[in-house]
């Protein structure tokens, strides 16, 4: 089955740098569009940015873009998230998800989204 593996996640300054990684298994990873989502306690799952199945097309939550990057390496079949500039409203559980469906550029709807790994926590001090 698909499995997601997030890392990286810890403490960090306002301003700082993080850059989490998602390891995927149980299939063809380079066939599959991968995006990162964060949540807050209480709330709805939030976009944050998504990569196409190429690696070749990223788009972002207004917010983070400019200050994070997402790629992926397809022989590690891991994707990352490069997160610079970090602000406490950063401050949240960090999500990969994976969708069913091969060979598309993902989109910014949890709910399109099929496998999800269980979160690395990332927190801002001001």
């Amino acid at each position: 089955q698909v499995q997601l593996v997030e890392s990286g996640g810890g403490l960090v300054q306002a301003g700082g740098s993080l850059k989490l990684s998602c390891v995927a298994s149980g299939r063809t990873f380079s066939h599959y569009a991968m995006a990162w989502f964060r949540q807050l306690p209480g709330k709805e799952r939030d976009f944050v940015g998504a990569i196409n199945w190429t690696g070749g097309t990223t788009f972002y939550k207004d917010s983070v873009r400019g200050r994070f990057t997402i790629s992926r390496d397809d022989a590690k079949n891991t994707v990352y998230l490069q997160m610079d500039s970090l602000k406490p409203e950063d401050t949240a559980v960090y999500f990969c998800a994976s969708q069913s469906r091969e060979f598309t550029y993902g989109t910014s709807w949890a709910e399109d989204y099929d496998y999800w790994g269980l979160g690395t926590q990332v927190t801002v001090s001001s």
